[in-house]
């Protein structure tokens, strides 16, 4: 039994000399960053803000929940111009508080920030917060009337861009019908031409020699133009009809005339 009692003691002695160390530990930490945060003062004082951050984020390294050191790291990336990772520090500095005032302060400046990066939908939401803890600051409140008509007018844009989209596609979409009429009726006249094409290369494939080799098996005659068979017909013919008139004619003379006689005076 006496045993037992001897070893927690033991242990409860251990356990109080390392929780007695590890206080120490933290103080030592939190002395640490509370130094390296004053350091970080002074040199935004100067606005050497490149440096202030660093001595700020030493401040983190030895404490990680120093809201302090946040806050002001936010502020310093702020001043650069690196929004984006300002915005981290600050949420930490919101989360960390333990009044409602820095709470705001904290919202406040994630509103800031998010203006600087057109969110103005998160600028609102941040302002809002802000303002949830802290009602009466009027600099949040014109800062909030700001970044909604800045929201509303993003969106009557993003409206009017989506309208003249959607105008676009169906321009586009009459365009594409009319060219595909257009092109039906173009393929329409080249079949028609290639048709044609080639009615007249059927036309022009024929054998000549075999079309005059038909024409001279049957001849064509001109209407009222006679063949030279029928004019040598004619021809006898009327030279027969000359030489039967002649002849009568002849006869006929003849029976008519005088015989001539001597006269007789």
């Amino acid at each position: 039994m006496k045993f037992v009692q001897r070893l927690v003691l033991v242990f409860t002695m251990f356990f109080a000399s390392f929780s007695s160390f590890a206080q120490k530990d933290s103080v030592q930490l939190q002395r640490k960053a509370r130094k390296f945060v004053r350091e970080g003062n002074e040199l935004y004082k100067q606005e050497k803000y490149t440096d202030a951050s660093v001595s700020y984020q030493k401040a983190l390294n030895n404490n990680g929940q120093y809201g302090k050191a946040a806050y002001n790291l936010g502020n310093a990336l702020y001043q650069n111009k690196n929004y984006r990772e300002a915005i981290p520090q600050y949420e930490l500095k919101a989360k960390t508080a333990k009044d409602k005032d820095t709470k705001a302060e904290a919202y406040h400046n994630i509103g800031n920030t998010m203006m600087e990066m057109k969110d103005y939908q998160g600028a609102v939401n941040a302002y809002k917060n802000s303002l949830r803890n802290n009602p009466n600051d009027d600099e949040t409140r014109y800062n909030l009337a700001v970044a909604q008509q800045m929201l509303d007018d993003q969106n009557k844009q993003q409206q009017n861009k989506d309208k003249n989209k959607n105008n676009n596609k169906d321009n586009k979409d009459k365009k594409d019908k009319k060219d595909q009429k257009d092109q039906n009726g173009d393929d329409k006249d080249k079949n028609k031409d290639k048709k044609d094409d080639k009615g007249n290369k059927d036309q022009k494939n024929k054998d000549p020699k075999k079309d005059q080799d038909k024409n001279k098996q049957k001849p064509k005659q001109q209407q009222g133009k006679m063949s030279p068979q029928q004019i040598k017909q004619l021809l006898e013919s009327l030279n027969n009809e000359e030489k039967k008139t002649q002849k009568k004619m002849n006869a006929k003379k003849a029976k008519g005339r005088k015989v001539k006689q001597e006269k007789d005076w």
